[in-house]
């Protein structure tokens, strides 16, 4: 993913929002592009650059026609055009649905043997050796698992990595 505001938000440390979150809870794991290095998102780039390309060639539509457009462009993206990068193959005769089932209400993680956990609270903070630590809003609700190694805490959300604490340090606040 890239660092767009559905996915990434620059007011945290790591920038988890409420919907990478979800998508995690889905057990999806995140894998974030470089800052400012379009080319790791080459797909949505050359989308981007088509759907652009298409508008010049055929005009702005009016706002009334604005979705007919859009949705007959997309039509002819999946269905019709094929891609070089796919072997001249349409995107759907490449896309097949997902057999994982969607999980509407996500069984609790389970962190494994040797973990603590700790609740998350409202303002993005968890308590750990009687003190204070910011980890993230998103994250507010949500257990985290805890691992000791040496005189740092390892803080996981289900399997992601997502904060290392010296404890040696002061806590950290946002």
């Amino acid at each position: 993913m890239d660092h767009g505001c559905p996915w990434w938000n620059d007011q945290g440390i790591r920038g988890w929002t409420r919907l990478a979150v979800w998508l995690m809870k889905q057990n999806i794991r995140l894998y974030f592009s470089g800052y400012n290095h379009p080319q790791t998102q080459g797909k949505v780039e050359h989308f981007h650059r088509s759907l652009t390309a298409a508008l010049l060639r055929r005009g702005t539509p009016p706002d009334q026609q604005r979705q007919s457009w859009l949705d007959a462009f997309r039509h002819e993206h999946n269905h019709l055009r094929p891609h070089q990068a796919l072997g001249m193959k349409t995107p759907d005769q490449i896309w097949h649905k997902s057999t994982r089932p969607f999980e509407k209400n996500p069984q609790p993680w389970n962190y494994p043997q040797g973990y603590e956990t700790a609740q998350i609270q409202l303002c993005g903070q968890a308590k750990i050796d009687g003190r204070r630590y910011w980890i993230s809003g998103a994250l507010a609700g949500e257990q985290v698992g805890l691992l000791a190694v040496d005189s740092r805490v390892l803080v996981y959300y289900r399997q992601t990595l997502i904060r290392e604490l010296d404890l040696g340090q002061q806590p950290v606040s946002p």
